[in-house]
């Protein structure tokens, strides 16, 4: 048995490699379950490529579902932001992309910086299970998290003082919508990579590791986002 055939026989045993792609960021994926695409798109079927298997997309609307698939065996490979509390579960690649998480804030809001939103009395809405969600609630010190299916949607349904999300997607809501205005700076870098279990034999580990990198250095990342309408700067060094 080669090499391939042995990372391919530990990373996809039932002969065809199950991947988990989250359609609730529009940086990382776009279009239906029935028709997806975006940059984990085409890096999971460019992963079964180059092991010579089928792949199977599992596409989800949200991050939790996403990595509640990876960790009950119903897929072989995720594309999500590294946290410290799913690295407990999962194996990481070092990133591909690199967005940044922000917040929005009603239009007569007196908060004006990241710093001003930790404070007492000032409820932020999240997704439930996001990166975003993971980071603030580990890190706030002073206001709290408040959870829904959709960070934004919750903000607003609950008149909170700001809502949390990912840039790109928060500064089209508020073009949108003129009442809302995102406050200046970012509140974290979200590092989205690539991951499995940590049941993996190290040869596999290493392969998706070493195939991240390749993936980045020869335009193959770059050439996906730009496909997918998205920013190519958000290309992690």
């Amino acid at each position: 048995m080669t090499t391939t055939q042995r990372i391919a026989a530990d990373l996809a045993p039932t002969g065809v490699l199950r991947a988990s792609v989250n359609l609730g960021n529009p940086v990382l994926a776009q279009g239906t379950p029935e028709d997806p695409s975006g940059i984990t798109v085409d890096l999971a079927r460019e992963i079964g490529a180059r092991l010579g298997v089928g792949v199977e997309l599992l596409c989800f609307d949200a991050a939790r579902k996403s990595f509640e698939a990876m960790a009950d065996g119903r897929a072989d490979l995720c594309f999500l932001a590294v946290d410290p509390a799913r690295e407990a579960e999962v194996a990481f690649t070092a990133p591909y992309v690199v967005i940044e998480g922000v917040y929005a804030v009603p239009r007569g809001s007196a908060l004006t910086t990241v710093e001003e939103v930790d404070a007492p009395g000032v409820r932020i809405g999240v997704k439930k299970g996001s990166a975003y969600d993971l980071f603030l609630s580990r890190t706030l010190a002073r206001a709290t998290v408040v959870r829904g299916e959709e960070g934004v949607d919750v903000f607003r349904a609950e008149g909170l003082e700001a809502g949390a999300g990912i840039r790109q997607p928060l500064t089209a809501y508020v073009r949108e919508n003129p009442d809302v205005r995102l406050i200046e700076g970012r509140f974290m870098e979200i590092r989205q990579a690539v991951g499995t279990t940590l049941s993996r034999a190290p040869e596999t580990l290493a392969f998706l590791r070493d195939t991240v990198e390749e993936l980045k250095a020869n335009g193959f990342v770059t050439d996906a986002l730009h496909r997918a309408g998205q920013d190519t700067g958000l290309l992690a060094p």
